[in-house]
């Protein structure tokens, strides 16, 4: 790579993909089948194979065909999922693996091979990526776009699905109007209300003038609701009453407000397994995901990495070649890299390498502890008590930070509870060193 593309380069615009047959040979509902490449199983009704055995969960399990295998991940279900006596949570079975969901045994197998429509072009908007998941996902955006519904956007913390609802917006015909988004994990349960909906003069202490909400400033336009499985559950009814009848009150009003949107929402959560547990509520579920793009983290679409380095060194100003920033063998580490922090902690070391002059360390060992030999803090001890022990806590942070999303694939709700530490606080500490 040594300097920079001025256009689009155009790709092939199909790849092929391997599909999956699922049917149910034991239960209430034997005899019925599905094929495709991935699917969901359970009993609400927008799974690709709705049943109606009560014994299986809303959303019970997912499923996606592989090369040589399937791959199967529970929801979280009430009863489970079942191979022969073992219970899955998650876990690739060969094709001709039956499944055990309550009293339903589902059949799966290899289906025919087919082939889906990518993007033909290495961009769309702020959108880069030449690998197949990334322009797949780029020609999803451009189908939908033309549509009205709304949209689930679903993904790691920091992959970008900020950047997926903008050129959702911008290719749809409500492009010239609003893009507003507001981030529901950010704010106080006591003003996501007043967020959204606005406010009446008094309406509350500190209230001293009406205020229009994020559905009214987005009128015509697009709202994205980010880490929308963060509102609290009197919200979710608020939201959902909303969005079915497109009119609301604002906080502490009586007069209602009308208004044309069109919602895309993200969450870094799994909402069906939110929905089994009861904390989020099926009927907006149903609301928000009448279309569900999935955005895939960076460590499965590592041949972007040099496009994207590219990318944020335009951004930021640097017109040589990348090499000058970022030599070949750095530019080998970041492929190897697995990047807990998506292309938003790419994004950030390249701006960090930027302001340093010189690539950034992306991980350091983790320094030893109890046994270790005098050697292992050699380089703290130069350093003023006070200032040692902010870099080592430091250090220590950004590991132990980037290994828990790791470990967590990612989700910020599982990452709090693993770590036995409140959400806002981890979110706190993900901000402090560039992973959100």
């Amino acid at each position: 790579m040594t300097g920079r593309k001025t256009a689009a380069v155009k790709m092939p615009a199909a790849m092929p993909v391997h599909t999956v047959v699922a049917r149910v040979v034991e239960g209430p509902d034997r005899g019925a089948s599905w094929e495709g490449e991935r699917g969901t199983i359970g009993s609400a009704k927008d799974n690709d194979l709705a049943l109606g055995d009560p014994t299986v969960s809303g959303y019970h399990v997912r499923f996606s065909a592989e090369k040589g295998g399937i791959r199967v991940h529970d929801f979280g279900s009430t009863n489970g999922t079942f191979v022969g006596d073992a219970r899955l949570e998650q876990g690739v079975v060969p094709p001709g693996s039956s499944l055990r969901l309550g009293r339903t045994v589902i059949a799966l197998s290899a289906g025919e091979p087919t082939s889906v429509e990518l993007h033909d072009e290495d961009r769309l908007g702020d959108l880069r990526g030449r690998s197949r998941s990334i322009r797949r996902l780029m020609q999803d955006v451009r189908r939908v776009a033309q549509s009205q519904v709304a949209v689930l956007l679903v993904g790691e913390s920091g992959t970008g699905k900020e950047l997926v609802a903008r050129a959702i917006h911008a290719e749809s015909p409500r492009a010239g109007r609003p893009f507003v988004t507001i981030d529901c994990g950010s704010l106080t349960p006591s003003l996501v209300a007043s967020e959204l909906f606005g406010h009446e003069l008094g309406a509350f202490t500190g209230a001293t003038r009406q205020k229009r909400g994020a559905f009214e400033h987005a009128d015509g336009g697009t709202l994205f609701l980010d880490e929308v499985g963060e509102l609290p559950g009197e919200l979710q009814t608020t939201l959902l009453g909303a969005l079915e009848r497109r009119r609301f009150t604002r906080v502490g009003g009586h007069e209602e407000v009308s208004v044309d949107v069109r919602v895309v929402a993200a969450t870094n959560r799994d909402l069906r397994s939110e929905v089994n547990s009861g904390s989020f509520r099926l009927d907006l579920y149903y609301r928000l995901a009448v279309v569900t793009l999935e955005v895939p983290p960076l460590r499965e679409r590592a041949e972007d990495i040099p496009l994207l380095v590219e990318h944020f060194l335009e951004a930021e100003g640097h017109g040589g070649p990348v090499e000058r920033v970022i030599p070949p063998d750095t530019l080998a580490e970041l492929l190897r890299y697995r990047w807990p922090g998506n292309v938003r902690e790419l994004r950030n070391f390249v701006q960090g390498t930027l302001a340093m002059g010189e690539p950034l360390a992306l991980r350091e060992p983790a320094p030893e502890v109890g046994g270790a030999s005098p050697a292992a803090f050699a380089r703290w001890e130069a350093l003023p008590y006070g200032d040692a022990r902010s870099r080592l806590l430091s250090e220590f942070e950004a590991h132990y930070l980037k290994a828990l999303l790791e470990r967590s694939e990612g989700n910020v709700a599982r990452a709090a509870r693993s770590a036995e530490m409140a959400r806002s606080h981890l979110n706190e500490l993900l901000r402090k060193h560039g992973l959100r």
